[in-house]
């Protein structure tokens, strides 16, 4: 595969990718600590486990947009491998950091436990499976293949897990996206149906489903991602006024489905997942109101770090529960659902997970990936 036929960035993409990771943060921070008592918060914070489908399908159109146009050499064995080992080269560096990380974390705090008379918050309830089988599964990244009940290691990182599986099946995509606007409808509509089928099959999940069937709740994602990107190579362009109309009006839905939508965790998650999808196909036209705020320079930047902030938010919320178990005994009435605590603590996991994001991929990531994609090339 040449590169040099590599389209051109799409800025406002690049942006877009800045807050969700932000939100998933809270998320996750609330699900383990409890919300703020802020109805405008917390229902916007409550349904942020729907941001992964806005990656699921943000990846799906992106690798449409790059690859598509040579999905029939990914058949061929050197470009497929060359192509994985490509993808990997991405995704593996700050997936191995950060377990290896929350390893580092896991051997800490058993070790201190003794001397300080606290039990390791992973030998406490509410923690992720830390053993060596699910160890070796992370290492390989099929964590998340309906190999385990429960999530391991660096629980995040089962988003991960599902990616390489669908890098792995990429060439099917490629090849089913080689066609027109019927075909890429027919690709929406496909996943759309997929991701409806698991909402209702879920129990009271809707689409929060991660470690079982997540593999498939990212090749539904992943469909409606690369159908998109189908449509929207055949429309290539639009007037900037309905690009302006498109954008405002996804983004305004997408607050109704959020804070008047219907409960989360419930097939009413459909809506809002659908209308985060339409949000990569609105602003891939790099043009209107929306795209300029997310084309901004603070949020391009933000969107560079974002898959570290991701994935390193888990060994920082780890962190913090230790940190807790050390608090003067009257900040702990203040910190359970109401108070200054929750306020200050979310406020630092996000300064945090920013902070050391932006460490991990100016040190890991880029350097990394730079270096083995050099060697790919020169191998290739």
């Amino acid at each position: 595969m040449r590169s040099e036929a590599r389209p051109a960035e799409i800025r406002a993409l690049s942006g877009a990718r800045a807050l969700p990771p932000l939100v998933l943060v809270l998320f996750h921070y609330c699900e383990q600590r409890g919300y703020f008592g802020v109805p405008a918060v917390d229902l916007f914070v409550g349904k942020g486990y729907l941001w992964v489908e806005f990656f699921f399908g943000l990846s799906g159109f992106i690798l449409i947009h790059v690859y598509g146009g040579r999905a029939a050499s990914l058949f061929r064995p050197r470009n497929y491998l060359t192509f994985l080992q490509t993808r990997l080269a991405r995704l593996y560096p700050l997936h191995l950091a950060t377990l290896l990380l929350l390893l580092a974390l896991v051997l800490f705090t058993r070790a201190i436990a003794p001397l300080t008379g606290q039990a390791s918050i992973f030998d406490q309830p509410y923690h992720p499976i830390v053993s060596p089988l699910t160890f070796v599964a992370n290492l390989f990244l099929v964590q998340a293949w309906n190999l385990f009940p429960y999530l391991s290691w660096n629980a995040p990182a089962w988003f991960v897990s599902a990616e390489l599986l669908l890098c792995l099946l990429f060439p099917l995509y490629a090849i089913i996206a080689r066609g027109g606007s019927r075909r890429g409808m027919l690709m929406i509509a496909a996943g759309m149906a997929g991701l409806a089928a698991l909402a209702q099959t879920s129990g009271n999940d809707g689409l929060d489903i991660t470690f079982h069937n997540g593999i498939f709740r990212g090749m539904a994602g992943f469909a409606v991602g690369a159908g998109m990107a189908v449509v929207h190579r055949r429309m290539r362009s639009v007037d900037i006024h309905l690009a302006n109309v498109l954008q405002v009006g996804v983004i305004a839905g997408l607050a109704f489905a959020i804070y008047f939508g219907g409960p989360r965790h419930s097939v009413d998650d459909l809506l809002v997942a659908a209308l985060e999808m339409a949000l990569v196909f609105v602003l891939a036209f790099d043009r209107g109101v929306g795209a300029w705020v997310f084309r901004s320079t603070p949020l391009i930047r933000l969107g560079e770090w974002s898959y570290a902030i991701y994935l390193v938010q888990y060994p920082l919320i780890q962190s913090l529960r230790t940190l807790r178990q050390y608090y003067p005994h009257e900040w702990r009435p203040l910190g359970e659902w109401g108070g200054v605590v929750p306020w200050v603590e979310a406020g630092g996991l996000l300064a945090a997970a920013i902070g050391l994001g932006a460490l991990l991929t100016i040190t890991i990531e880029r350097p990394i990936n730079a270096r083995l994609r050099r060697l790919i090339t020169a191998r290739g």
